[in-house]
């Protein structure tokens, strides 16, 4: 009932209090440390005060009245796992999870006689988790030697990370010359860690270059950069290479050779045929 109270109370009273949204970003299963951002100017004793932290507007997350932390009308979800810093005014939330983001609010008010509360101070917080993806790694799906003129199939993996990564990219680099190029990623998100595991593929012609070495990209959200896999190296035998040559050069210099020798043959034929019938237009 008190708490309903107190709920209502700052609904009337926050009309007039401006709040800024301060991001917090923290690391999977650590400590977060939300801050109230109260300047306490007027260095207000804090047992005149009553602080309350709500998570968006629903979720009763921790409660001080009067210099006493009260945990009874606490959610579920946050019970044992939250205590205040009186003297920095800051909430400590302990084993952070993915289901733990979203905006928390600070509400503080003062006691100004036994039957008054006045709100003099509001600030909102919005936490993001991040958790780190593996690093990617490459795996070769094609079977066998790669061979000349065939098929070179790849598949990028990284595991376990959060937030959604944006994409990933693959190099190709040889000869100091890098080409890169974007393949479909397919996402999957652990349905009890909300956790993700990506994948993307790579389907090219077996690279002409005798060294070539690919890598693959995998970039993040949030500002937090780029992870890249250690790049595979692709060795392609002299000795396969000249023979990939002779397999596509050799038949097309028979060709050319037919073709030539075929107009030759032709040209003479008709060079006789016009001898002869310049020497029947000469006869007797």
């Amino acid at each position: 009932m008190e708490v309903c109270i107190f709920l209502l109370c700052a609904m009337i009273f926050l009309s007039g209090i401006a709040a800024s949204v301060h991001p917090v970003k923290a690391f999977l299963h650590h400590t977060v440390h939300l801050s109230c951002h109260f300047p306490n100017s007027q260095k207000i004793d804090i047992n005149n005060l009553i602080i309350f932290w709500q998570k968006d507007t629903s979720k009763v997350v921790h409660e001080v009245y009067y210099g006493q932390e009260k945990h009874e009308n606490l959610s579920p979800e946050y019970k044992n796992r939250t205590k205040m810093d009186m003297g920095k005014w800051t909430l400590q939330l302990l084993h952070a999870g993915v289901e733990d983001e979203g905006r928390y609010e600070c509400i503080i008010m003062q006691k100004r006689s036994e039957q008054s509360r006045e709100v003099i101070h509001k600030s909102e917080c919005s936490l993001h988790i991040i958790a780190n993806y593996s690093q990617p790694e490459i795996a070769e799906l094609h079977s066998g030697e790669l061979k000349p003129n065939g098929y070179l199939n790849l598949s990028c993996s990284s595991s376990g990370g959060y937030p959604e990564p944006k994409e990933m990219t693959w190099l190709i680099s040889y000869e100091n010359i890098t080409h890169s190029t974007t393949a479909h990623m397919d996402v999957s998100q652990d349905a009890v860690t909300k956790l993700y595991n990506v994948t993307s593929k790579l389907n090219i012609l077996v690279p002409t270059q005798r060294h070539t070495n690919i890598s693959c990209l995998l970039h993040l959200k949030e500002q937090l950069g780029s992870l890249a896999s250690v790049p595979l190296g692709i060795e392609i035998q002299v000795k396969e290479m000249k023979q990939a040559e002779i397999n596509f050069f050799g038949p097309l210099i028979i060709v050319v050779v037919l073709i030539t020798s075929a107009l030759l043959l032709g040209f003479v034929i008709l060079k006789k045929k016009r001898n002869i019938l310049s020497t029947n237009q000469r006869g007797p």
